[in-house]
């Protein structure tokens, strides 16, 4: 009998591994794009040129898969050094002391369209943690090409209050919105 259960677990846990499947981002096919108002009056935008999105898919039921990222806050381009270079000062993100951005899954529920998901997680910029919530559009698989891989194709998006994790005190909503609009686009093939 003791034979039997445990071969009955190994088998249990054999295909709870299986039923996992590691999505990574494709680094040169994902980028964080963010959006803020800037004197009330026009929207600024930028990218994070490093992002990585990682998704611990649960094949069986999406629900439970754990979806992470992490952003290299170095790799922040507005397209305007002088810009790039103040946003990474102390004023703003403080690169120096906190040079990551991450995000990790705490719960995902389905939304109400087809292949939207609401998830919530906690979110680590410039050294703070909060609890957010972030859409994740699933947009589709395809056989790349290229490198004859699966690859499936993901968005995120949400927005935040950069006041919620101190970036940019100095600076007002007339000058710098508070809210945050965030985009990013995600290609993703197994590990």
């Amino acid at each position: 009998m003791k034979k039997l259960m445990s071969l009955l677990m190994l088998i249990m846990l054999s295909v709870s591994v299986y039923a996992q499947k590691v999505l990574v981002s494709d680094p040169a096919h994902s980028r964080i794009q963010f959006s803020v108002i800037h004197l009330t009056i026009s929207d600024i935008t930028g990218n994070f040129e490093t992002a990585n999105l990682t998704i611990n898919a649960d094949e069986k039921n999406f629900l439970n898969s754990k979806v992470t990222f992490e952003v290299d806050v170095n790799s922040i381009n507005t397209h305007i050094e002088a810009r790039d270079n103040h946003l990474r000062s102390a004023d703003f993100f403080d690169v120096a002391n906190h040079p990551k951005m991450t995000f990790t899954s705490t719960s995902i529920t389905k939304g109400k369209q087809k292949n939207y998901y609401n998830v919530n997680g906690n979110l680590t910029m410039h050294g703070i943690t909060k609890p957010v919530s972030v859409v994740l559009v699933y947009r589709g698989s395809v056989v790349n090409q290229m490198n004859k891989k699966d690859t499936h194709g993901y968005q995120v998006m949400a927005t935040i209050k950069r006041s919620d994790f101190n970036v940019g005190p100095g600076f007002p909503e007339a000058v710098i919105s508070d809210q945050v609009r965030i985009k990013g686009d995600f290609e993703l093939t197994q590990k």
